[in-house]
């Protein structure tokens, strides 16, 4: 029997720091692309649209993304995602670059100075489009990272290779990424973008240094599928070589069925999906929030957002201590509520240090449900079919962020016409909690202790 605290290997090396630098430019351009919204425009849909471009890939990519994972090379894929990030935000730093005398600067902005130029309108389109492309592109890079995972390390070892990938990730994204950004938007708004630009690349330089094939085994008794002879193979060969049989329909409907067939998992998307989607309605008008309700500046709403990181970092320590002396079912009520309780208190009682403080608490939270339900998919998911039903469960728990991040701004809008903008800038946060709320009756008994040990002995019996 493997031992679970054995040495994660070579690859597993190689994808940690992959991880960090892709993850620290998803921290430097999550603070720098709201920011140089807010410098285009005050209107809250207008910058709400911006995370619905990030986010709307996640709900009409997720699906056909988990079969494309299952068919291509899980490694390479993550390399061609790495460069179309970084490709498309260095084309829109050229964007602000030639444009950087008409925009507004950051202590303009923090200033409540800021005047949109009149090249606003499509500079805003150029946004949008590169937040619509480098969102399509982290749905497949980050299904395939999560994917190829199990074939990086053995199962008994996965719960600690999430718990150090997660460490990893959210230090980069939430802790250093955003006050990082806060800081290079000092100097000038291009700054952070070309940064990400050169984090992206060495992402993906570090992942081709990841050796193997990273396919998706066939399923049980089947030959190798969706493989297509190459020119240089003759004629006979060709004959005789495996050809695609399933459509990408099929496949797809596959991949669905299983996870809606299976109660436990389903109920964990659904809840998943819809708390996401809450804590997106918060998202889209954080950078609002922070301005106008938190009077902070571009390097304060970079620290706040460290709270998250910072949770994260401790919950990378205490998750796996947590879910065991609590079990897997307990903990995550306890994260349900928990995440109704932070809600209520940023909306009620918004000053700077409790925001920061019940943000590191919702960072905890986060990595105490992700390192329980990653760790789950990956052991009880068939490897021919983890793409794809990994993808559904993506499908209904990010995608749900697009339409979240859609309220988030309607909610405002519509509540500024009948409350203050202040109280129109914490509703989001109250609403959220009242949603979390309604959902823990749903998830208390379909994801108890017992059922996830039963899917578990299930999926090793079948092995």
């Amino acid at each position: 029997m493997t031992d679970a605290r054995e040495p994660l290997g070579r690859n597993f090396r190689m994808l940690l720091p992959a991880a960090f630098s892709a993850n620290l430019a998803d921290g430097l351009s999550k603070i720098a692309i709201p920011w140089i919204a807010t410098a285009l425009t005050r209107d809250p849909m207008l910058i709400t649209l911006v995370v619905l471009c990030s986010r709307l890939p996640w709900l009409v990519f997720s699906l056909p993304a988990g079969v494309i994972t299952d068919r291509v090379d899980r490694r390479r894929l993550i390399v061609a995602m790495d460069a179309v990030r970084a490709l498309m935000i260095g084309a829109f730093a050229v964007v602000v670059l030639v444009q950087q005398s008409v925009i507004p600067d950051p202590g303009e902005v923090e200033a409540g100075l800021a005047e949109p130029p009149g090249s606003a309108g499509w500079i805003l389109a150029a946004l949008y489009l590169t937040a619509l492309l480098v969102g399509s592109a982290e749905v497949l890079r980050d299904n395939a990272a999560q994917t190829m995972l199990p074939a990086v390390v053995l199962k008994p070892q996965l719960r600690r290779a999430n718990s150090r990938l997660w460490g990893a990730e959210v230090t980069a994204d939430s802790f250093i990424g955003p006050p990082l950004a806060g800081v290079l938007l000092g100097f000038a708004l291009v700054v952070p973008l070309g940064a990400t630009t050169v984090l992206f690349a060495v992402a993906g330089l570090l992942m081709l240094r990841i050796t193997g094939s990273f396919r998706a085994k066939p399923r049980p008794g089947a030959p190798a599928p969706h493989t297509t002879p190459t020119p240089l193979v003759d004629a006979a060969a060709a004959s005789t070589a495996p050809v695609p049989t399933r459509g990408w329909t099929t496949d797809l409907c596959e991949g669905f069925r299983w996870l809606w067939d299976h109660q436990l998992l389903r109920a964990l998307a659904i809840s998943l999906g819809v708390m996401n989607g809450a804590m997106a309605a918060t998202g889209a008008m954080a950078v609002l929030f922070a301005q106008e309700v938190l009077g902070l500046g571009a390097t304060g709403f970079g620290v706040l957002a460290t709270g998250a990181a910072a949770g994260a970092i401790l919950g990378t320590v205490v998750a796996e201590p947590i879910a065991k002396r609590m079990s897997s079912g307990m903990s995550l009520r306890v994260v349900l509520i928990a995440t109704v309780a932070q809600g209520l208190l940023i909306g009620l009682f918004p000053h700077p240090v409790l925001v920061w403080t019940l943000f590191a608490f919702g960072g905890l939270l986060a990595v105490l449900w992700n390192i329980i339900t990653l760790s789950l998919r990956q052991t009880i998911i068939p490897d021919h079919l983890l793409g794809r039903v990994n993808s559904v469960y993506r499908f209904f728990g990010w995608g749900m962020m697009s339409i979240g991040a859609l309220a988030g701004g309607v909610i405002v809008s519509i509540a500024e016409t009948a409350v203050t903008r202040d109280m129109a800038l914490r509703l989001p946060f109250l609403v959220a909690a009242l949603v979390c709320a309604a959902l823990v009756p749903y998830l208390w008994h379909r994801a108890s202790t017992a059922r996830i040990d039963a899917a578990i002995a299930e999926a090793e019996a079948s092995e």
